[in-house]
């Protein structure tokens, strides 16, 4: 297929890769600039998203949050801008359930299709092609760009219509920022408690209580390796996406809102780009004590 790229940041160049390595010609454009080592396997550059919706047949984006992926779209020389009937839109960010549904209507009144399908994973998934891929939009559209979906992940769902895939990576991070807050609450108790960390958490992994979380987080925890996978900053605006379509909604997510405020905290300690695994230093502050150190009275 001839395939477009807009957003070739952390997450974007590497899926922009495997999709060159498949085979498929792609034309790229990023701000502030488009990746060299792109072209050197074959990509080719554009000015801007008009140029690109024009040169190809599937488009796909792949940028921070929801004003970003309006102006990809809309602006003046923006993809709406250079879409002919029959070309599908692939919105592969982060964003608004919302707003995903009214940007999915605006590309069906052009006479082309929309698919929001947001992923999971991280730069690791990225490189490694083993993203989940979380899709909403018609069946037989999904049906058309699954061999690209392939080419960037494994575990690939057709969750239902359009703004479900939103809806399901916004549900996706509820469930990791709550895990995270629960390894962090239970490693600090554990460590306040006088008992060693790390073989606590060895003793959970082999229970109820294991997870992913436990596993990779709860290390970092006791390791204090903080540096970035995936930064504060960015689950604070996916928790954001989650609070205020729950309140569109009429719903509480009361412990949602329990984790923005601890993300929170450590943005306020200059933490925004901490690993959100550094939530748990938000629960340190607040119990003045940090896991691994040796509890008063301990023995």
């Amino acid at each position: 297929m001839n395939v477009g790229f807009i957003g070739l940041g952390i997450m974007g160049a590497p899926m922009a890769a495997n999709l060159i390595k498949g085979g498929h010609q792609l034309f790229l454009f990023s701000i502030p600039s488009i990746p060299q080592s792109l072209v050197d396997a074959g990509g080719s550059a554009c000015a801007n998203g008009k140029e690109v919706a024009q040169k190809a047949d599937v488009i796909i984006t792949m940028v921070p949050d929801t004003p970003h992926v309006q102006a990809a779209l809309f602006d003046e020389n923006g993809i709406a801008a250079g879409l002919t009937k029959g070309k599908i839109v692939v919105d592969m960010s982060s964003i608004s359930p919302v707003e995903t549904k009214q940007f999915a209507q605006k590309i069906n009144a052009l006479g082309c299709q929309y698919l929001d399908a947001p992923v999971s994973g991280g730069e690791v998934g990225a490189k490694a092609a083993s993203l989940t891929i979380m899709v909403g939009g018609p069946e037989d559209i999904f049906n058309k760009v699954k061999p690209l979906f392939e080419l960037m992940g494994k575990n690939i769902t057709l969750v239902g219509g359009n703004g479900d895939g939103q809806t399901c990576k916004v549900a996706n991070q509820i469930i990791v920022a709550l895990n995270i807050e629960a390894v962090g609450e239970a490693l600090l108790f554990a460590s306040k408690m006088g008992a060693d960390p790390g073989k606590v958490r060895q003793a959970l992994m082999g229970g109820f209580a294991s997870s992913r979380i436990l596993e990779v987080h709860g290390e970092r925890m006791i390791k204090r390796t903080f540096n970035p996978g995936f930064r504060i900053v960015l689950h604070q605006k996916d928790l954001n996406l989650a609070l205020t379509a729950a309140r569109q909604a009429g719903i509480s997510l009361p412990n949602t809102a329990t984790a923005q405020e601890l993300f929170t905290a450590c943005a306020a300690h200059g933490g925004k780009d901490w690993d959100h695994s550094a939530l748990v230093r938000a629960l340190e502050l607040l119990a003045d004590h940090e896991i691994g150190a040796k509890a008063a009275g301990a023995e």
